[in-house]
């Protein structure tokens, strides 16, 4: 990993990645978008090794800008390697998980499709001149094993659900196109596990009956799975323990 884009840098998990990736890849430069690069922590805006971007997954009105600063860091005719998609939504203040249909909003709904699905689709549209070199390319969406349709046995959290589910089926569209026109590529869904973070943090109560992982351990896992990550993984869904989750 020498040239990789995280989005959604400033969160528990994009941020963990960032820094574990400078960590374990000496020679790597990472590109961080997120809403507000003054969020992001002190090591990624301090080190000469990252670029932060302002960048909203729900405004496609940002990605010129963002391709435009992308250009000055990551020239397209040397590429991205690596492309990790760490932006997500499951709770607001005007957002949270249902627990029953009544709950259901059509702007909740929306919401959580503009930053799960829709910000990530649009943003590989805008990356493509980037991934047309000749190595090869990791392409992987954080998602949730919520987003499974067949490991749901509990229901609720409409939104969120629906929106990670249609971000597996995009990412596993993605698998099928991108080896044509960028190969080599492998597009992959992974699985974080339960993570510390602001996203989880509503729910500690009932996280005490789970494994939760610090954002450094989810961080190291996946980046375990993903380095092993090969043309042959591609359109797969993999869990943080790299074993692979059913859709």
């Amino acid at each position: 990993m020498k040239r990789v884009l995280i989005a959604g840098a400033s969160g528990a998990i994009g941020a963990a990645l960032a820094e574990a990736i400078l960590a374990e890849h000496p020679d790597s430069w990472v590109v961080g978008l997120c809403r507000d690069p003054d969020r992001a922590p002190e090591t990624l805006r301090s080190s000469d090794r990252v670029t932060l971007v302002p960048w909203d997954a729900s405004d496609s009105g940002s990605l010129a800008s963002m391709t435009e600063a992308l250009e000055s860091v990551f020239p397209a005719r040397e590429g991205i390697d690596t492309v990790i998609y760490a932006a997500g939504l499951l709770h607001s203040d005007t957002v949270f998980p249902e627990k029953r249909l009544e709950d259901l909003s059509a702007d909740a709904m929306s919401q959580a499709f503009a930053v799960n699905v829709t910000g990530f689709a649009l943003l590989v549209q805008a990356l493509i001149p980037w991934l047309r070199h000749k190595e090869l390319k990791r392409i992987a969406a954080i998602s949730a094993k919520v987003g499974s349709i067949t490991d749901n046995r509990f229901g609720g959290w409409y939104a969120y659900r629906c929106s990670k589910a249609a971000l597996n089926m995009l990412v596993r569209t993605m698998s099928v196109e991108l080896p044509r026109r960028c190969r080599p590529a492998a597009c992959v869904v992974l699985h974080p596990g339960t993570t510390e973070s602001e996203l989880s943090a509503p729910f500690s109560q009932s996280l005490a009956k789970l494994t939760v992982h610090t954002p450094a351990e989810t961080a190291k896992n996946l980046l375990n799975v993903l380095g092993a990550v090969t043309e042959e993984d591609n359109g797969r869904f993999l869990s943080w323990d790299g074993s692979e989750l059913p859709w």
